[in-house]
């Protein structure tokens, strides 16, 4: 049984350190902690790392995936690595960043609706369903009448930053948490307060 593990982000330097990539960047510390390094997919316009998650002995076999194409067209590389790797919805994580959620606040859960982001927004259209788990990563709303749609694609303010590299890898735990743990058993974990900062 394989697991495939997406976190959403644009592609590219210039977004590398938003609020928008915290997926991007929570599945790059799995993939450090696979001991590899994502590489471009043959296949699917993503990249990919094929490899063993967890300890020898109780590890499962994963693939880790950054999709290549802009958020809202994340839908595309995620049904073709689907596709390529033989892996259902049951099988599916997906890490993301969420407005609606405390800065610092981790959220697991499976299936729900979209929630206005244009990633999971893509996924479900081209999957024709929202059933899968996600791990969802707060970045908060912006304060006053400040646009979400540019404040998700700032970086996090200096006295942020520190918070939002412990949150990112509370996220990549929490993915981790589900493969071996279960979803009950993760939310009791991540879906407390756990504000940081």
């Amino acid at each position: 049984m394989t697991w495939l593990i997406v976190g959403l982000g644009n592609p590219g330097p210039d977004y590398a350190a938003t609020r928008h990539n915290v997926g991007y960047q929570a599945v790059a510390d799995l993939a450090t902690r696979m001991g590899g390094r994502l590489a471009k997919h043959k296949r699917a316009n993503a990249l990919v790392l094929e490899g063993r998650l967890g300890s020898p002995g109780t590890s499962v076999t994963a693939v880790l995936a950054q999709p290549l194409s802009f958020m809202n067209e994340s839908g595309g590389p995620v049904k073709a690595l689907m596709q390529f790797y033989d892996v259902t919805e049951e099988n599916l994580i997906v890490l993301h960043d969420e407005l609606d959620i405390s800065f610092g606040s981790i959220r697991a859960k499976f299936g729900g609706g979209d929630n206005g982001h244009n990633g999971l927004k893509s996924i479900r259209k081209v999957l024709g369903t929202g059933e899968y788990f996600r791990v969802r990563l707060g970045i908060g709303r912006p304060m006053g009448a400040a646009d979400p749609a540019e404040f998700v694609l700032k970086p996090f303010v200096a006295a942020q930053r520190a918070d939002a590299e412990v949150m990112v890898a509370r996220g990549a735990d929490a993915a981790q948490s589900l493969v071996f743990d279960g979803l009950e058993r993760t939310q009791n974990i991540y879906n407390g307060d756990g504000e940081v900062g």
